[in-house]
């Protein structure tokens, strides 16, 4: 009696065992041989959507989205209005089923996860901002979600702006808004990069404010601008920039600084690194560097000109502004960069012309310079163009 009960068992079983062979071969068999208009119904990207199962666990998630292929390729609603969208970077694709799920743009989050999984587009959702409709199918917005649609929008930063003049770019070209830029580039924080890594504690972003033409997104931040702004710049001047700084006896953020002033000096371009010797000669001599810029940068605003850089400066006002930018008032080099230089200008910083000079003045009326390396010799340049 034993013995038959055992064998009963054993032919249970195996029937068992027999007819779920007979179920799962028969459902492979219909997976593999589905047809076009099913296979497309639950794929994205394909026509055909004829594709075979990679592992057990794609079979069943085939099998499961098959049963809910009328789900997945039927609206929430019928309202063709445009819903923004978007996915953040980095964001999960059960992130992004839910607030669509939230926002009545699916009608079932998990269906739609695992739609993603069985597409594979569940890792490489791409951040950005969309535009949907609720009378969009699961796939038609799984679709859409394959390519973010980036509204851009550019502005160009000449060379030797002071941030002021950036911001206001920014406003006037409704790039973003001016006065918030101008808070994060002198709270100095919310960017990171090696180039930043000696600015000291407290130090805007002055002077890294890089000119260029910038492709942005249209909803850009500050903090988005300010990094490519840096990145950009560390991609034009010498990969060593650095070390050669510390060559001379510099921080990279102390060359800056003189870099800023000859981009505000410097007119015709082959003289830059002649006029950066002149300020790194008179610092090595410790000499006032007696800039006129830093006195344009102290004096700022000129409302009754419209204008940011007072020229000419009188020598009343070399001796009457009251600044630490002041270079004719204070020793040494002023607090920080008075404007952003461009890589010409960083660069004849960092491997300026080796001379003796320690004065220059503007002659003629095409941006020249007259260099001298005493005293006498500069005054006779001054007697010749004219009194100066």
């Amino acid at each position: 009696m034993v013995v038959l009960r055992a064998i009963i068992r054993f032919i249970i079983f195996i029937v068992a065992i027999a007819a779920i062979v007979v179920i799962l071969g028969a459902g492979y068999w219909a997976f593999s041989n589905q047809s076009s208009e099913t296979a497309a119904a639950i794929s994205v990207g394909t026509t055909s959507g004829l594709r075979s199962p990679e592992n057990i666990e794609d079979f069943f998630v085939g099998l499961y989205l098959q049963s809910q292929a009328e789900l997945i390729n039927t609206p929430v609603s019928d309202d063709p209005s445009p819903v923004p969208f978007t996915v953040a970077v980095g964001e999960t694709g059960v992130s992004v089923a839910n607030k669509l799920y939230e926002q009545n743009l699916i009608s079932d989050p998990d269906v739609f996860r695992r739609f993603l999984s069985y597409n594979g587009l569940d890792a490489s959702l791409e951040a950005g901002d969309y535009e949907l409709r609720r009378n969009m199918t699961m796939r038609e917005v799984a679709e859409t979600l394959q390519k973010a649609n980036f509204e851009e929008v550019s502005v160009t930063i000449p060379e030797g702006w002071r941030a002021e003049q950036v911001a206001e770019l920014l406003t006037q070209q409704q790039i973003m808004d001016g006065t918030a830029f101008l808070a994060v580039v002198r709270q100095g924080v919310g960017v990171e990069h090696p180039l930043l890594a000696d600015r000291p504690a407290g130090a805007s972003y002055e002077g890294y404010l890089f000119p260029d033409t910038y492709r942005l997104p249209i909803k850009a931040t500050p903090e988005d601008l300010i990094q490519r702004m840096v990145e950009n710049m560390a991609g034009k001047i010498p990969p060593n920039a650095l070390d050669l700084a510390a060559g001379q006896g510099y921080t990279f953020y102390e060359i800056l600084i003189i870099a800023s002033i000859v981009e505000r000096e410097a007119v015709v371009p082959a003289e830059r690194p002649t006029i950066a010797s002149v300020y790194l000669n008179r610092l090595a001599q410790g000499m006032y560097l007696q800039a006129d810029p830093t006195v344009q940068y102290a004096m700022g605003y000129q409302t009754d000109a419209g204008v940011w850089w007072k020229t000419p400066v009188t020598l009343d006002e070399y001796a009457q502004v009251s600044s630490p930018y002041n270079t004719y008032l204070n020793p040494g080099l002023p607090p920080g960069p008075i404007a952003s230089p461009g890589a010409s200008s960083i660069i004849a910083t960092l491997q300026p012309e080796q001379t003796d000079y320690i004065f220059f003045m503007g002659c003629g009326g095409e941006g020249a310079h007259l260099f001298a390396n005493d005293y006498e010799t500069h005054q006779q340049n001054v007697a010749a163009c004219g009194g100066g």
